[in-house]
C-alpha cells in the first residue's frame, strides 16, 4: 500500500475524455476523486492542432489501412502537461499486472497516452521513451478502457481510497496469489453450507483454511504464479499433498 498523504495526478491524453466518466463519476474511484485522493486530468489532442479542422490523425506513409495519431498535437499535449511518467498503452509494451500497479502508485504524476485508429506516429515514442503497458493479448478499439483500468488498479494502492485497507491486501495477486473463497448470510443457501471453520471464531484455523484455499485455487487455475511465489514450508507440504492426491485420482 502506499501511504495516506500522496495523491497521485493522472492525465489522460484522450481523443474521448468522456468515456472516462466511468471512473470519476462512480463505484470507489469516484468517491475517492472527490475526496481528493487521486485527481484526474483529461487532456484532448483536438485542442493543441493548428488547423481549422482541428487534425489528429492523417494517412500512414507508404500506404495501408487506417490512419495514424499525429506526432505534433500528442506532443504539444505532453508538453502543456508539464512532465510525468509517460505511460503509453501499447500490444507491444510490458503486461499490466498487479507488481506493475505497486509500482506505479509510488509514482506522483503519470500521464497516460491513449492510442485510436492504427496507433501513435513512431516518432512520439522516440521523442517520450513511454512506459509501454499491455493488458493482455487481444484488441480494443483505443487505449481509454486500458487507461482507466491501469488508473483504478493503481489508485486502490492508495492508502484510504478502499476503506479497509485490508481489503487490498487480500485482493487476488497482492500476495502472488488467486484470491480464498468468500462467503457471507446465510448460512446455508439451496443445500450449500459455509465451511464450518470460517463460523467456528478460530482465526488460526481461519488463517490456515484460507492460506490452503489459496493455494489451492493457484494451483488449479495459475499454477505459474506458483513458481515465482515465496512458499513456507507449510505451503510446500500442502501443495505436495495436493499434487499426490491429484496423481492418485
Amino acid at each position: 500500500m502506499v501511504k495516506a498523504g500522496l495523491v497521485i495526478r493522472f492525465h489522460a491524453v484522450t481523443l474521448f475524455p468522456e468515456m472516462f466518466a466511468a471512473v470519476t463519476q462512480s463505484g470507489i474511484s469516484g468517491r475517492a476523486l472527490e475526496a481528493g485522493l487521486w485527481s484526474l486530468g483529461l487532456w484532448n489532442p483536438r485542442d493543441f492542432t493548428k488547423d481549422a479542422y482541428r487534425t489528429v490523425d492523417d494517412r500512414p506513409y507508404g500506404g495501408g489501412p487506417g490512419m495514424v495519431m499525429l506526432a505534433e498535437p500528442v506532443l504539444r499535449c505532453v508538453d502543456a502537461i508539464g512532465g510525468g511518467h509517460v505511460v503509453m498503452t501499447s500490444p507491444q509494451g510490458r503486461l499490466f499486472t498487479q507488481s506493475v500497479a505497486l509500482e506505479l502508485a509510488h509514482k506522483d504524476h503519470i500521464v497516460i497516452l491513449c492510442g485510436r485508429y492504427e496507433g501513435f506516429d513512431e516518432r512520439i515514442r522516440e521523442a517520450l521513451q513511454p512506459d509501454e503497458i499491455s493488458i493482455g493479448d487481444f484488441v480494443v478499439s483505443g487505449g481509454e478502457l486500458p487507461a482507466m483500468l491501469i488508473a483504478d488498479a493503481v489508485g486502490r494502492m492508495i492508502e484510504g481510497v478502499v476503506g479497509n485497507s485490508g481489503s487490498v491486501e487480500e485482493d487476488s495477486f497482492f500476495r502472488g496469489l488467486l484470491d480464498y473463497p468468500h462467503y457471507t448470510r446465510p448460512a446455508e443457501f439451496r443445500g450449500m453450507a459455509v465451511p464450518e471453520v470460517l463460523a467456528g471464531g478460530n482465526h488460526e484455523q481461519i488463517r490456515k483454511w484460507r492460506r490452503r484455499k489459496a493455494l489451492e485455487k493457484t494451483l488449479h487455475h495459475r499454477p505459474d504464479l506458483l513458481d515465482v511465489q515465496p512458499l513456507s514450508e507449510e505451503d510446500k507440504k500442502f501443495l505436495a499433498e495436493l499434487e499426490a492426491k491429484r496423481r492418485n485420482q
